[in-house]
């Protein structure tokens, strides 16, 4: 919930701008993080894609839900056939090499004399016995092992070849894959590891080996269900494999985000998402002189202005696409005059909103240039700033804005959300106190203030703030719904639904047109966690979909749901969705890798059933190529 990664959001504002830009709308990060942390705890999530489960907020964050590390006392992964006669086999080569170091001084002599190796092809091997064939094949490969370790490669291909012609194993194969990887011959590393594979279906170095090879072939889904299969098979215990599959992933979803970027037109994200993030400001009546009383030319730039304030006020889709498209055609239109800052003000806002950060950025630099007055302007730079990375801009900036209104509570407000991200809980909650002392009647400074103060480990200070704004508040839902969030936090479940299901009703009440669907799918979330009510969780978000098909929240909490279920095809279908509805690049690439984990697992199941049992009774993790060869 908010109390675990971002502060809240905050409320609906008439003369609207742009909250900080680093935080998720309303209650997204506090699905994502709850989410997060019951399956951390639990461990109830389906393990995708070798035990990786990408959890995309609609602030960008992912959260890979893997549990690397294993207790002392976990079993060890039960070995195959194939696996315990290698392990013999080694045992027995290397009882050898002890009993010979042992040998008398002229013995070991003789033995550092060069071997005479067996000369064989396949017109002569028929004539061997099987004991011979068996012996020739041990030297062979035993002579290729050191010529791996020389470096000379042609001539190892060469001795595991004839090895392979005395006795086909996959060692032998194996280790001249290992040889052609080197030489970055990749199509014969595939064909050698697939003949490996074919005799020893769960030979980990094999399947690693191949994965690399897909990989440099750029057959990134071969390449990712090797490695996934490798992971399984070891028990998620070999952080190379786990660290080289989080890698291929993610350059998959980079690949395919770039595909999505160049097909999408601009596009608002949902109605909820957007209504939530324009919740930052304390709501204002339309300037002077562009009241609705006052009568201006209907293509004029200020009556465009005028008309893009008023149709955010609708909170809809269809509002804010309206919006949106005005307030572009005010600024083409001109004869803005005074207004002319407050115009590209705004329209940065739904220019950050549909995912171009830059494009709001220089909006607002010249918003600050026409108009410094404009504290909001320098508040809306500071949060793009901070989220580029740059902590001190954002900072000066606050300070800017200080200089010309130190008696605006809004920037106290989104200067505490800025301490907040950055963990400084200590000035976050002085910045909303100094917000509140300046005008109390701003619902989300208490509530953040309550989950500030939660946040610091004062846990009765902060109830006893909801409680009081609770008793202040009692007609805004929003104050139910974080209420809620932080009942269902220390597991009071149910309090918590009591809470959600007062936000609902409330909501309905007061915008009649749509309701804010977060409190549905915090309510889907307890019953999940609390009853594990799938069907009804389930329901919840389709109530919630149906109300906002694009709300991407709802969506990624769908899929999970199935997901947990074993629903996994539907699950897939709900992430490929997410990654359509995703804002940002890195939104994208973490919703197309939660999509691509997903899939994984859907061809594990496939292609490999015994190890998806396995996959489904363990914990999870990763892994990654090519140890030498054996």
């Amino acid at each position: 919930m908010s109390t675990e990664s971002s502060p809240l959001p905050t409320p609906p504002a008439q003369n609207v701008v742009l909250d900080t830009a680093t935080l998720p709308p309303s209650g997204s990060s506090s699905v994502w993080d709850r989410v997060s942390k019951w399956v951390s705890e639990n461990k109830a999530l389906v393990y995708t894609i070798a035990g990786v489960a990408v959890v995309v907020t609609s602030a960008g964050v992912v959260y890979y839900l893997s549990d690397s590390s294993k207790p002392a006392s976990s079993p060890a992964p039960k070995k195959t056939k194939s696996q315990k006669q290698r392990e013999k086999k080694k045992a027995k080569e290397e009882k050898k090499t002890k009993t010979a170091s042992v040998q008398d001084e002229p013995a070991a002599k003789k033995a550092d004399e060069p071997e005479e190796l067996p000369e064989v092809d396949e017109a002569t091997v028929s004539e061997l016995s099987d004991e011979t064939r068996q012996e020739y094949a041990s030297k062979l490969k035993v002579a290729g092992n050191k010529a791996y370790g020389l470096k000379d490669y042609p001539k190892a291909i060469d001795l595991y070849s004839k090895a392979i012609i005395c006795k086909p194993d996959p060692v032998f194969y194996s280790n001249r894959a290992a040889c052609y990887n080197v030489q970055s011959e990749w199509e014969k590393v595939v064909e050698d590891t697939s003949a490996a594979l074919a005799m020893d279906s769960e030979y980990v170095k094999a399947l690693n080996r191949r994965a690399t090879a897909y990989e440099h072939l750029e057959k990134y889904s071969d390449a990712l269900l090797d490695f996934t299969a490798s992971c399984i098979i070891d028990a998620f215990s070999n952080d190379v494999s786990r660290n080289s599959l989080e890698r291929l992933l993610k350059k998959v979803a980079e690949q395919k985000s770039q595909a999505i970027l160049e097909a999408r037109t601009k596009k608002l994200p949902s109605a909820t998402f957007v209504s939530n993030y324009l919740q930052s400001f304390r709501p204002k009546p339309l300037p002077e002189g562009l009241e609705e009383t006052v009568e201006l030319s209907e293509d004029s730039g200020k009556a465009l202005l005028r008309k893009g304030l008023v149709a955010m006020v609708k909170k809809t889709g269809e509002g804010y696409e309206e919006a949106a498209s005005s307030f572009e055609k005010a600024l083409e239109a001109g004869d803005l005059g005074e207004f002319e800052a407050l115009a590209l003000n705004m329209r940065a806002t739904f220019t950050y909103l549909g995912g171009n950060a830059a494009g709001a950025l220089e909006d607002l630099n010249k918003s600050v240039e026409l108009q410094p007055s404009l504290v909001q302007s320098y508040i809306k730079r500071a949060s793009l700033h901070l989220e580029l990375g740059n902590k001190d801009a954002a900072a000066d900036d606050f300070e800017v804005a200080i200089t010309n209104d130190k008696d605006d509570p809004d920037i106290y407000y989104h200067r505490a959300q800025l301490h907040f991200i950055l963990g400084e809980f200590a000035e976050a909650a002085k910045d909303y106190q100094k917000s509140i002392d300046l005008d109390g009647s701003f619902i989300f400074s208490h509530i953040q203030l309550g989950v500030t103060q939660y946040k610091m480990g004062s846990v009765a200070s902060a109830m006893a703030t909801f409680r009081r704004s609770v008793k202040n508040f009692e007609e805004v839902p929003d104050v139910y719904n974080y209420y809620g969030e932080l009942l269902l936090d220390q597991q009071n479940f149910s309090e918590a639904v009591e809470k959600f299901d007062k936000a609902v009703e409330m909501e309905k009440l007061s915008k009649p047109m749509g309701i804010n669907v977060l409190p549905l799918i915090n309510k889907a979330l307890a019953l999940f966690q609390w009853k594990h009510d799938f069907s009804e969780a389930e329901s919840l978000c389709q109530k919630a979909l149906i109300i906002d098909p694009e709300c991407d929240i709802a969506v990624g909490t769908m899929a999970q749901l199935l997901l947990q279920q074993g629903k996994v095809s539907q699950a897939l279908k709900y992430f490929e969705r997410a990654a359509e509805l995703a804002r940002t690049e890195p939104e994208i690439v973490n919703a197309i890798s939660y999509a691509e984990a997903t899939r994984t697992q859907l061809e594990v199941q496939e292609k490999y059933p015994q190890l998806a049992a396995r996959l489904n009774a363990m914990g999870g993790g990763m892994g990654g190529p090519g140890a030498p060869p054996m």
